[in-house]
């Protein structure tokens, strides 16, 4: 017993000492100051020494007030995003669609909607999400056959940015859930509701919540060096994009725990075996190769198309709807949560080269 009480005061002084730890737990502190207050919690037991540190931390901070705390976690995250460089900013140019962070073109009656972030692995922030819903709200009205989701540089996309994470409102990490819940809802809501044939092309590497909706796709195109990782237990976390319908539907229910649950990160000859992706190509012909697919399929009629899409996706309408509110509520419960707040404050952590 004394051994083990020693090895733990030991890794109690490591976690004090080490520059990493500090940072971390600094993070922890203000975190827990801006959305619970000063803390008025008991002291750990003895021998909980993790315990003892945390709690410590966050006392330390006394009467410092919510909103005060609030601009220093959002400074500190700010500090630790710096390591990775400066983002760069996508401006469009004069003439082009009024998105920010997507290029969208229509040409031979192709709709395409191009993530724009390749300096952040197009990597969804708020700002995209809203502009993804729009953009599909204009692709499904105009008159285009067909459209296409891609990604610029050489990932598909990386799912969110977790610095969505980093702006606490007013109203804290309950309103923040909240909101982000809404926000999922729909955008989910609109690949659901989507009209016309939808098509992913699938550049590079994709993550979380690009890779689980692509179950509402109905065509997914790879290229070899594609991935397809959902690690949301990784990050305290769990699926959307109503892939837990999706997937066991399309996998089988053991494949689908293997990716949704347990972190499995799948090739692209893996997910096409799997049902996940159409086809996978060699990535020196894949665009060529791909390009003289679409091109073919938009020579098609219009409205045949669009109408049975509805006869094979309209039976399950109601269904996706029910299970992409029951996965926006968990989701919501989950970003407030300890063990979601703890593998975000790491990952935060790990960008600081420290």
């Amino acid at each position: 017993l004394l051994v083990h009480q020693l090895a733990a005061m030991t890794n109690m002084g490591k976690l004090k000492n080490d520059p990493g730890n500090e940072v971390k737990l600094k993070i922890y502190a203000l975190f827990k100051q801006a959305t619970q207050g000063p803390c008025n919690t008991p002291k750990p037991g003895m021998l909980d020494f993790v315990g003892k540190v945390k709690w410590e931390a966050w006392k330390s901070l006394g009467s410092v007030s919510q909103e005060e705390a609030r601009q220093q976690y959002v400074d500190l995250i700010d500090s630790l995003l710096a390591a990775e460089g400066p983002a760069v900013a996508t401006q469009p140019t004069a003439g082009s669609s009024p998105f920010n962070t997507l290029l969208v073109s229509t040409k031979d009656n192709i709709t395409t909607i191009c993530f724009n972030r390749p300096e952040k692995k197009n990597a969804i922030t708020v700002e995209m999400y809203n502009e993804i819903i729009k953009a599909l709200e204009q692709a499904g009205k105009d008159e285009s056959v067909i459209t296409v989701i891609t990604g610029s540089g050489d990932f598909f996309c990386s799912g969110n940015d977790l610095t969505n994470f980093t702006k606490i409102p007013e109203g804290g990490i309950s309103k923040m859930a909240k909101d982000a819940g809404e926000l999922l809802r729909a955008y989910v809501q609109a690949f659901i509701d989507f009209p016309k044939p939808l098509i992913a092309v699938v550049n590079g590497p994709a993550v979380g919540v690009s890779v689980t909706l692509l179950g509402l796709f109905d065509i997914i195109y790879a290229t070899e060096k594609a991935t397809f990782h959902t690690p949301f237990s990784q990050l305290g976390q769990s699926p959307e994009g109503c892939s837990s319908y999706t997937f066991p539907k399309m996998m089988g229910n053991a494949k689908a725990s293997e990716v949704l649950l347990f972190n499995k990160k799948l090739t692209a000859t893996q997910a096409c075996a799997q049902g996940l992706v159409t086809e996978v190509f060699p990535d020196s012909s894949f665009q060529t190769e791909v390009a003289t697919r679409l091109k073919a399929y938009a020579k098609l009629p219009r409205n045949s198309l669009a109408l049975s899409k509805q006869l094979v996706r309209g039976t399950e309408k109601e269904r996706l709807y029910k299970v992409n509110d029951q996965e926006v509520e968990r989701l919501v419960e989950r970003w407030q949560s300890d063990e979601c707040m703890q593998a975000i404050m790491g990952f935060f952590q790990s960008k600081a080269k420290l």
